[in-house]
């Protein structure tokens, strides 16, 4: 899937390459990860996100951000850019597209997967990511072998400085199969705040980024509103509450760690230059041979060779589709996160999870209580109100 961000939120149903790509931060999921900017020529007073793209690219060489150089900075990066390559018309639209295009597909691959695993009742979620990068490696190599999109050739050396990153990945997308089997949707996009946290307590420790006080707050509102939707949770599963906890570090890991990474892979390519596709290949690529000994390694193959649901046409058009939204995932976490920060990458996805989580409940036929519809919705405005006081922050700056 996944294109996690691939990256990325990768928002857990942070599908290959996804998205991450985060990648939660998903959102998506997560996610799954604000909306308006100001102009660059200053046009308008909001915070310019090719501005503090190029701050925290800074801080990722040296823990430091020096406003002097931006101007210097965002001139080299236009010049990155290749001559051919599509522009929007301003920046503002650019993030605002890329956001929507990114919420849009983390929301589907979330409900397509839960209906694979839960619905069919299918229980290798590893190949199921497997197969998802398979089909997103054809679809990508196919476009590219026939001239319809440009991607930088794969060599040892940038496969070598993706590699670490990608591991992350895979993890990322493995854990979110895992816990989404036992856990409803709607439960998944709250407990996938805790990504949200994480990752901006990382950018604070390690990037020395400065969030305020209604971002702490609304950060706070999230963490109680997971653990009293897990308290009230009719459905409450041990097991997949591990698997989600454990999705939600890798995915603040894969957020935190995949622009850095992005400026070394571009450095290590023969032109100097990593387009969104390029990286979308390279992530699934990658993903491939660490699926297939994973597949081994947790004994897969005795179920895929016992199971009927591997006979059924309909069962492979709908895992087939899952690998497309897992492109869609990998193109869209990747595109967003160079457009925005690490924490907006992973909290943007807050608000389409209201929609999201009354579709889960409804299509899944989930039983809730009271109390625990109550801590969900607190859990989303809390989401809301996360965005709201980023976008305040980012005027201010």
């Amino acid at each position: 899937m996944r294109k996690p961000q691939l990256g990325i939120h990768v928002d857990p149903g942070t599908p290959p390459g996804r998205k991450a790509m985060e990648i939660t931060t998903s959102p998506l999921m997560t996610g799954e990860k604000s909306k308006l900017w100001d102009h660059i020529g200053g046009q308008s007073a909001l915070a310019s996100p090719m501005r503090r793209e190029i701050g925290n690219r800074s801080m990722m060489r040296s823990f430091s951000a020096d406003d002097t150089d931006l101007e210097d900075l965002k001139t080299s990066k236009d010049k990155d850019r290749p001559s051919g390559s599509l522009r929007l018309p301003n920046i503002q639209n650019h993030s605002l597209l890329s956001g929507l295009a990114y919420c849009i597909a983390s929301c589907s691959m979330i409900l397509v997967n839960k209906f694979v695993l839960s619905g069919y009742g299918f229980n290798a979620g590893i190949f199921l990511m497997l197969y998802q990068n398979i089909v997103s490696v054809i679809i990508v190599s196919a476009l590219s072998l026939s001239g319809v999109i440009p991607t930088e050739p794969l060599t040892w050396k940038l496969i070598k400085v993706w590699l670490p990153v990608n591991i992350i990945f895979v993890g990322m997308l493995i854990t979110s199969m895992f816990s989404l089997k036992y856990i409803n949707v709607a439960m998944l996009t709250i407990l996938k705040n805790v990504a949200n946290v994480l990752t901006a307590s990382g950018e604070t420790y390690f990037f020395k980024k400065q969030h305020d006080r209604q971002v702490w707050i609304s950060l706070t509102l999230m963490i109680i509103s997971a653990i009293a939707g897990g308290i009230t949770d009719l459905s409450f599963h041990a097991v997949g509450y591990t698997w989600q906890f454990i999705n939600c570090f890798l995915t603040a890991s894969y957020s935190l760690t995949l622009r850095h990474v992005m400026d070394r892979a571009k450095e290590a390519t023969r032109s100097g230059n990593l387009n969104e596709l390029s990286m979308v290949l390279l992530n699934n690529v990658l993903s491939v041979p660490l699926g297939v000994i994973l597949v081994l390694g947790f004994n897969e193959v005795e179920y895929l060779l016992e199971t009927p649901l591997l006979r059924m046409p309909m069962f492979w058009l709908v895992i087939t589709a899952s690998g497309v939204l897992g492109l869609g995932i990998s193109f869209t976490s990747m595109w967003f996160l160079r457009q925005t920060s690490a924490t907006t990458y992973s909290l943007v996805g807050s608000l389409n999870k209201i929609p999201l989580s009354i579709a889960g409940i409804i299509l899944f036929k989930v039983r809730t209580s009271m109390q625990n519809s109550i801590s969900i919705l607190f859990g989303l405005l809390a989401g809301v109100f996360f965005a709201r006081a980023k976008l305040r922050g980012n005027s201010q700056s």
